[in-house]
């Protein structure tokens, strides 16, 4: 036998045992990883799925919360509207109840309904040039036609008398301001409240001499204060039956006499700056055209009484 050929290894000498036992070792192994594996898998696959149907539930829950609140968002509005239009009747019911109590107080007047209008545009529009807030230039303007109710309770032969109130009449005649106080107390309402104020207090005078308090300045509640200057163009511009209506730049002449004593002088200032504007509103009020011219003038004698600054 040739020495230079290797001799092969012999079979006998491989260990097949061992080599199948090592593949069906790792066999076993890879097949418990792909177990493992599966089993992760459906894992995931189940979370997956109900991750899925959470948040189609979601969707659907999101959907229908969305379509309910359209539903509120519409339902608000109609709500709303349907409180703006209480708001706007409950509006007309407070100057529809003022309309009445003060044509009540003041039914012999055949001016009333022209005077009512006068004084909230008056006082509301001199409200506004002082600077107050919307809301309060509201509230002077629904409540200054109360100023006189409590005439209610003062005898129609004192109210319509031509000439001179004797000195006992003239009392009588202030007590229509505490008789207002009390006819429009106790109210909750803002715009009563504010009236009563006005009631009691409009003919208090800036140096203290009014009545029925003698309260004085800036003591004086301010829509007191308004009312007092608006009331007094008023009367002076109109027909009462104890005179003629004065025309305008006499009635401006006494209030600025007035100013410092009988009105708040800044109220005043105010009041004379915008005249024009009020005249405006007399005359829309009244259909009038221009002012009559009077050449002959005089103060009727009631006037000089009542109004210490003449």
């Amino acid at each position: 036998m040739n020495n230079s050929v290797q001799e092969a290894t012999p079979i006998g000498d491989i260990d097949y045992k061992m080599l199948y036992l090592q593949e069906s070792q790792r066999v076993s192994e890879y097949q418990t990883e792909l177990d493992f594996l599966r089993s992760q898998m459906k894992t995931y696959t189940r979370e997956l799925s109900n991750v899925y149907q959470h948040t189609k539930y979601k969707r659907k829950q999101l959907a229908d919360t969305n379509s309910q609140l359209v539903k509120y968002a519409s339902d608000l509005r109609i709500t709303i509207a349907n409180l703006k239009q209480t708001n706007r009747e409950l509006q007309d019911a407070y100057r529809d109840t003022i309309f009445r109590l003060v044509l009540a107080s003041e039914y012999k007047d055949k001016d009333t309904g022209n005077h009512i209008t006068r004084m909230s545009r008056y006082s509301t529009h001199l409200a506004a040039c002082f600077g107050l807030s919307n809301q309060e230039v509201d509230n002077i303007g629904y409540a200054a036609p109360m100023h006189d109710v409590g005439k209610i309770g003062i005898p129609d032969s004192i109210i319509l008398k031509n000439g001179m109130l004797t000195e006992n009449e003239f009392s009588i005649i202030k007590t229509h301001t505490t008789i207002g106080a009390v006819i429009l107390e106790n109210s909750r309402a803002s715009i009563l409240q504010t009236a009563r104020v006005i009631a009691l207090s409009h003919h208090e005078h800036w140096n203290g001499t009014g009545y029925p308090c003698g309260t004085s300045g800036e003591k004086i509640p301010l829509p007191a204060r308004i009312v007092a200057l608006t009331d007094t163009f008023d009367a002076l511009t109109s027909q009462r039956p104890y005179k003629p209506p004065y025309p305008v730049h006499i009635a401006c002449k006494i209030i600025s006499k007035g100013r410092g004593t009988h009105f708040d002088p800044l109220l005043t200032d105010i009041f004379l700056k915008h005249i024009d504007e009020f005249i405006e509103i007399k005359r829309s009020i009244d259909n009038e055209t221009s002012e009559s011219h009077q050449e002959q003038f005089s103060l009727s004698e009631r006037d000089q009484q009542e109004n210490c600054f003449f």
